[in-house]
């Protein structure tokens, strides 16, 4: 009954079409489980994690999928929270060929739900339903932790990749809910003349406790004549002047952060 307090997300799957540009061979080795060891009193969350996972997922036995744990206070008692990550490439690849249209699946990198989080509750030692994050499986989320909302508990960043484009997703957790605030890009365009990325920064609210976000332009590094822009992670630098493109603040009457027109 506790469990029904987690929400699940509806996200927009985007729609961009490129051509995939190599193989994806060197996809394939990856490691059925890894997982990260967390403090003696969330010991026995790897055994839940897990069982948790292929059961709301419905993964069998034979699948092979990653998982990763990424422990932090997310709402401000005194209990761990984490992230859990999950990246099901081999189910993806399976469900391309089943659809006998595996060509086309390529040139859209494969795009669907295989990419999960799940949240862990320490408070509640609850983990949430899965919350899917449409993207390409071919590389796995990324989860990265700021004080956004309050300097008391971390944010969750999470990345994740479209073709030759990556995004990112601000959640806060109100509620022992994750909740969705603001999405920019990281990089959009990877290996053509429109290519483009950003720098995110944070500065004291303006508006409210939650700090405000500002993204200014960034340059990209060069990139290998033969990389797969599907899957190359680019360096992403500052650019010289640092000028400022947009400045987001987080209204508490929507809960959603807006920029000045």
């Amino acid at each position: 009954m506790i469990q029904s307090i987690f929400s699940k997300f509806n996200l927009v799957l985007f729609g961009f079409f490129v051509i995939l540009t190599s193989s994806c061979e060197e996809q394939k080795d990856r490691k059925e489980v890894s997982v990260e060891e967390l403090p003696t009193h969330t010991s026995d969350l790897n055994s839940y994690a897990k069982q948790h996972i292929e059961s709301e997922l419905r993964i069998p036995a034979t699948e092979k999928y990653t998982l990763s744990i990424h422990k932090e206070n997310l709402d401000g008692d005194d209990k761990q929270d984490a992230i859990i990550l999950v990246n099901r490439y081999q189910y993806a690849m399976n469900e391309a060929v089943k659809s006998n249209n595996s060509a086309k699946q390529a040139e859209l990198g494969f795009m669907g739900n295989y990419n999960y989080f799940f949240y862990f509750d320490g408070a509640l030692n609850l983990i949430s339903p899965p919350l899917a994050i449409p993207s390409s499986p071919m590389l796995p989320l990324k989860v990265s932790f700021e004080n956004i909302s309050s300097s008391s508990f971390k944010d969750i960043l999470i990345d994740f990749r479209i073709r030759n484009a990556s995004y990112k997703d601000f959640y806060t957790v109100n509620n022992h809910t994750p909740r969705r605030i603001f999405q920019w890009k990281n990089f959009d365009g990877l290996g053509t003349t429109e290519a483009e990325s950003f720098i995110f920064n944070y500065e004291p609210g303006s508006y409210s406790e939650s700090k405000d976000i500002v993204i200014s332009k960034g340059q990209l590094g060069d990139i290998p004549k033969k990389a797969d822009l599907y899957i190359y992670e680019p360096v992403i630098t500052a650019s010289d002047n640092q000028e400022t493109l947009f400045k987001f603040f987080y209204m508490t009457k929507t809960g959603k952060y807006v920029t000045k027109k």
